[in-house]
């Protein structure tokens, strides 16, 4: 061998070797990259590793001076636009990143890698559908096999059975293959399989534990499923590797609001919005944390912003309406109306300015126009969810069969003893927020928010029926030894802990949906207490009406569907009244705005809790509030507020038709609902 052959094979292997140290030891990355450097000093490769080198030390500004300067030489030079890119978004400048990003891409169309950078600097600059088609083009261009080609390109244009079907024919020569298997996993999610695509990508992160785009999509949906604290745990693991990933610290700010770390997540969403100021969608985000920590000023200037990005962002409108005690301007009226004529308004926003509209034109009295776009409003929404009133009426019938006295007689004495969770469940809009806000100004008890949990747990055993349906899980208890359901209850205890933020002995559990499990409450929480929020069916079911939620509560979109919701709801808690008696400790609302006190003190002792005089200035409360009530509960009982249903009376002839008897009857409960309970037992 030459001594020039061997110089260059010397060189080769000490390039070779300092991209090791990389990973393992970049500060000795740096030595090994300057001393080759001491003896070819303008060989770019050297001065691009040593620039990737000092940026894996968090040395920036040296990164950046040499990655310039190589890029001076070869202005053409991939790597070092990509090294630019990759630095830019370390130095937060995401604007520059997306810039060098499509440098890299004129000179390499299928560079994945810099595709699927790319798609997290415009998701969080606001384009988000800019980064779904680089995300695309990530998927395509990072699999070289045929087949997998193919499973990417049906993925890419919908074609969901076909890429299941080819990634699974695949996967079964290869089994091991962990992007077909990430894959596999994302077409498991589409088709609303998600216990499936969990396996799935466990199974990946085995195979591959630094497979990161496997691991943030695991995180996502770890997210979606309620799972916080793996969905946490996996964040943090991805923020270890790249800490200054905008997709990362955007899905960390998400999870910390559901887990209540309020202050690190609005902290986290001001970072994310002095590097990318026009997002529309981080702002409303941060609005919405900064609304739960109580700084209302602060929440409508972040409204305001999102906006100003985007006027055509029904969203932001409708944020401002939920805060209830908002008033918006002429200028807002004029502006919303203008949107709302334009013919490339988006589903939904429009749906959104519709009913921001409604509380616009409430609060002004034009109680005429009001209605008109609240029923604009519901209408549209409606016109794309699925709800199936006479569905929830026999799932309901379902589970008192499942959930009978015999039932309930056969299995005293199972469960968790943990008297610590308080839940209050009931109709939405019911005034749980309140009772929840008095409860949590008490020394001995911990507000949280709405728990999705008992929600996960319930969808879980429904799983295990092989049916899916909610009503079908009793059967799947009845199968259960006392063991098992006292390793649930231990198992929600536990699941509910990264809400809780203080050592005190009770916390609150408010899902107001929770009324639907109540058998599985009692089984494996018998010790835990159970409070009914009852309002007006009137006054609960309009302001249902009025409310468009986030996600869910899809009977409240028409007024004869939450009017026969109403009735199954009352249908359903005198079931329970009749089968588990006492179980329940009911509080309506109009008799805690008509006598605070007394009905105070009767919930804290049905608690087994002292009187506390907090408990009646609960306004006073500093707590983090998610729910449409925030603003109202920081502020003393609006007594008026029962009555409000008056001024739609001319409209609500659907609504009370479909309460019945019900609405005849409250507060009792109709003789004929008592009457077949009593046949039941």
């Amino acid at each position: 061998m030459s001594d020039e052959a061997g110089l260059t094979s010397s060189i080769g292997d000490a390039i070779k070797n300092t991209h090791y140290l990389l990973k393992t030891d970049p500060i000795l990355a740096v030595e090994q990259a300057s001393e080759i450097l001491k003896i070819f000093p303008k060989y770019t490769p050297a001065q691009l590793l040593l620039a990737t080198a000092h940026r894996h030390c968090g040395k920036l500004n040296e990164a950046l001076e040499l990655t310039e300067n190589v890029l001076l030489e070869q202005p053409n030079m991939v790597a070092a636009h990509y090294e630019y890119a990759q630095l830019m978004g370390e130095m937060r400048r995401g604007g520059d990143a997306i810039m060098s990003l499509r440098k890299v891409l004129d000179l390499v169309p299928d560079h994945p890698n810099a595709w699927r950078l790319l798609a997290d600097h415009l998701v969080a600059s606001g384009d988000s559908v800019g980064g779904d088609e680089a995300y695309n083009r990530h998927i395509k261009s990072s699999v070289t096999d045929l087949s997998l080609r193919e499973a990417a390109s049906a993925m890419v244009s919908d074609q969901i059975p076909k890429a299941e079907s080819i990634l699974k024919e695949y996967l079964k020569t290869a089994p091991t293959d962990v992007a077909a298997i990430r894959m596999l996993a994302e077409v498991a999610v589409r088709c609303g399989k998600n216990n499936e695509a969990e396996r799935l990508l466990q199974r990946c992160l085995e195979l591959a534990p630094s497979f990161m785009a496997a691991r943030f999509y695991y995180a996502t949906l770890m997210h979606r499923m309620n799972k916080s604290v793996s969905a946490l745990r996996e964040i943090e693991i991805l923020l270890d590797q790249s800490p200054n990933n905008p997709s990362y610290r955007n899905l960390l700010a998400v999870i910390l609001s559901r887990v209540g770390d309020y202050n690190r997540s609005s902290e986290t969403y001001d970072q994310l919005l002095k590097e990318y100021p026009d997002n529309a969608k981080i702002w409303l985000s941060y609005g919405h944390v900064l609304k739960t920590q109580g700084r209302q000023e602060d929440c409508i200037r972040a409204y305001r912003n999102s906006i100003d990005r985007n006027p055509k962002f029904g969203e932001a409108y409708w944020s401002l309406a939920n805060l209830k005690t908002f008033r918006f301007s002429q200028k807002d009226f004029t502006e919303m109306h203008t949107q709302l004529k334009c013919d490339d308004l988006e589903h939904e926003d429009r749906v959104q300015f519709e009913f921001a509209l409604g509380k616009a034109a409430e609060d002004a009295r034009d109680y005429d126009a009001s209605f008109k776009h609240y029923y604009s409003g519901n209408k549209l929404h409606k016109s794309r969810i699925r709800y199936d009133a006479q569905g929830n009426h026999t799932r309901v019938n379902r589970i008192k069969s499942g959930f009978d006295a015999d039932f309930f007689h056969r299995r005293r004495g199972v469960g968790c003893a943990s008297a610590a969770p308080i839940f209050i469940v009931g109709m939405p809009r019911s005034g749980s927020t309140l009772l929840e806000q008095i409860l949590a100004s008490h020394s001995m008890v911990e507000g949280t928010t709405e728990l999705p949990d008992m929600i996960s747990m319930a969808l879980d055993l429904a799983g295990e029926s092989g049916v899916g349906e909610f009503e079908s899980y009793s059967s799947v208890l009845a199968q259960k030894t006392d063991a098992e359901l006292r390793e649930l209850g231990n198992q929600y205890v536990e699941r509910t802990r990264v809400h809780r933020k203080t050592d005190k002995p009770f916390f609150i559990d408010k899902m107001p949906n929770n009324f639907l499990h109540i058998g599985l409450i009692h089984l494996i929480l018998p010790n835990s207490k159970i409070i009914d929020a009852r309002r007006h069916p009137l006054g609960c079911c309009l302001s249902n009406f009025k409310q468009y939620y986030a996600r869910g509560q899809n009977f409240s979109y028409d007024l004869t569907d939450i009017g026969q919701f109403y009735s199954d709801y009352v249908d359903l808690m005198a079931h329970y009244d009749n089968v588990l008696p006492k179980r329940i400790f009911r509080v309506f609302y109009e008799n805690t705005v008509a006598d605070t006190e007394s009905q105070v003190r009767k919930l804290l002792a049905h608690c087994n809790l002292q009187f506390e005089p907090a408990c009646l200035r609960f306004f006073e409360t500093k707590r983090g509030v998610r729910t449409a009530s925030s603003e109202q509960v920081r502020q003393p009982i609006y007594r008026q507020g029962t009555e409000q249903w008056t001024n739609y009376d001319t409209w609500l002839d659907p609504l009370k038709s479909a309460l019945g008897s019900v609405l005849k009857s409250y507060p009792d409960v109709p003789s004929e609902i008592l009457d077949l309970g009593s046949q039941r037992s």
